[in-house]
């Protein structure tokens, strides 16, 4: 009975990393809601400020809140390489809760960035713990499609927080804090639920520095790939409402077009992932950015409007390649004791590459109008690409953690 349920998790893992992935989703419905859609609504009656004084306040609350999640990712790591996931999702979930209740007060410009420097903190320990912990219970032989599996059951809970609290944007804070302290509060007793299988410790343990050295080499040719992937896929996500009618598109073509990339790149998962499983992740990750770049650069040709769902086809199948690959490359790259800290690390340098993006992409914009982003990110795919070809050697295996090292 038991064999008919073939999952690629350690037997007896799958309540704690569900309970993880529900402690990320409910936090990703109440960030995304509220700083995407939310709080440009509200910060006026919140503040008692004119609307553009408010919305600018807004923007800058985001602002600080993505740069204290970016900047506790590293010291995150540490902190769950020492102590565990669960003590350290514990008390980010419940920095989330306490933010959260103290919003329902934040009257004053002072309070509310501080409270979005709050949350901040408590969400860095969010997507770190659950993809260590995926990593952890995963079985090698499913790491890229497990972590690509359970990373993205997440994603729905963004636009679904995006599209509840923005139709909310019209109500005081006060009517809807229940609803955000709640759903946050769910998320917070999620993480009760997080069981984590104790790590065998080796007889013999290298000394700490050189498992940090083991680490750091590790890391060295991963450090530039993590910011240059968040970088190319994020050129282009402000700016789709400013690009689609240039391209041709009404709102339900780009609706369209966007669904047809979504269902290839799924769609085509299973073939992908078995790909970047089977030891060749760094040839998936490499075709993943050379169809992606491939993609970008047939968009800025502003083609007629039905070969733009071929490429959001061709594009889809390049993030395919891509999301799997990107994953088990890590997982078979890190050393699985020093795993949590060095991805700390890396989840720092992609967020600075989330951030960087759309100011890249708008700046290409304004300076050669429609087909810049799609160029700028054409180039950076093809870079990217090249990148992983002419230095493949360092992504050939883990480097030997052994004392000698």
């Amino acid at each position: 009975m038991r064999e008919r349920l073939r999952l690629p998790l350690a037997p007896g893992s799958l309540p704690g990393v569900v309970a993880a992935a529900l402690t990320l989703a409910c936090s990703e419905f109440v960030r995304s809601g509220l700083y995407g859609a939310y709080l440009q609504q509200a910060a006026p009656g919140l503040l008692g400020l004119p609307k553009k004084e408010a919305v600018a306040v807004a923007a800058t609350a985001f602002s600080v809140h993505f740069f204290t999640d970016t900047l506790m990712r590293s010291p995150v790591g540490v902190l769950i390489s020492r102590r565990g996931v669960r003590p350290v999702m514990l008390a980010g979930a419940a920095l989330c809760v306490l933010a959260m209740a103290l919003l329902t007060q934040a009257h004053a410009i002072w309070l509310l960035l501080l409270v979005a420097a709050l949350h901040g903190v408590g969400f860095s320990a969010l997507w770190p713990g659950l993809v260590n912990l995926t990593a952890e219970a995963a079985y090698e032989s499913h790491q890229g499609r497990t972590l690509t599996a359970v990373t993205m059951s997440v994603m729905p809970a963004v636009g679904l927080g995006v599209l509840v609290l923005g139709a909310l944007g019209g109500r005081p804070f006060g009517q809807i804090a229940l609803l955000i302290v709640g759903v946050q509060a769910l998320a917070l007793v999620s993480v009760l639920f997080v069981k984590v299988r104790p790590r065998p410790v080796p007889a013999e343990r290298p000394p700490a520095r050189a498992r940090m050295k083991v680490a750091a080499r590790a890391l060295a040719p991963l450090i530039p790939a993590a910011f240059m992937q968040t970088l190319t896929l994020t050129l282009l996500g402000p700016l789709l409402f400013t690009l689609y009618p240039e391209l041709g598109l009404n709102y339900w073509s780009m609706v369209g077009v966007l669904g047809v990339g979504g269902v290839v790149a799924f769609a085509s998962m299973p073939f992908t992932g078995r790909v970047a499983d089977g030891g060749r992740a760094r040839l998936a990750v490499t075709l993943g950015f050379a169809l992606l770049g491939l993609g970008l650069a047939l968009f800025a040709t502003t083609p007629p409007v039905w070969t733009l769902f071929l490429l959001a086809a061709l594009v889809g199948l390049g993030y395919a390649f891509l999301s799997p690959g990107w994953a088990a490359l890590v997982v078979s790259r890190l050393p699985e004791a020093e795993r949590p800290a060095a991805w700390g690390v890396l989840m720092t340098m992609e967020n600075i590459g989330t951030s960087l993006g759309p100011l890249l992409g708008a700046f290409a914009y304004r300076q050669y109008g429609l087909p810049g982003p799609f160029v700028t990110g054409a180039v950076l795919a093809a870079v990217t690409a090249l990148g992983y070809v002419a230095f493949r050697r360092s992504f050939q295996r883990r480097p030997d953690p052994s004392p000698s090292s």
